[in-house]
């Protein structure tokens, strides 16, 4: 499932208030600079801070 370009737009990561980068494969937004990602449920990007899970290549802090 593929999310509204307009959406991907105006999203961005609750903890550093920074873009976000979709990947439509895994169904994740991810965000490079803190090496986290945020899982997308049925179409719907769930932007949690305490559901945020660790991504391999970013810059965890």
């Amino acid at each position: 499932m593929s999310l509204n370009p307009q959406l991907l737009d105006v999203l961005v990561c609750p903890r550093d208030k920074g873009p976000l980068v979709y990947r439509e494969q895994e169904q994740v937004l991810v965000n490079e600079r803190l090496g986290i990602a945020y899982r997308i449920d049925q179409g719907i990007p769930v932007l949690l801070t305490d559901e945020a899970v660790e991504w391999p290549g970013g810059q965890a802090q």
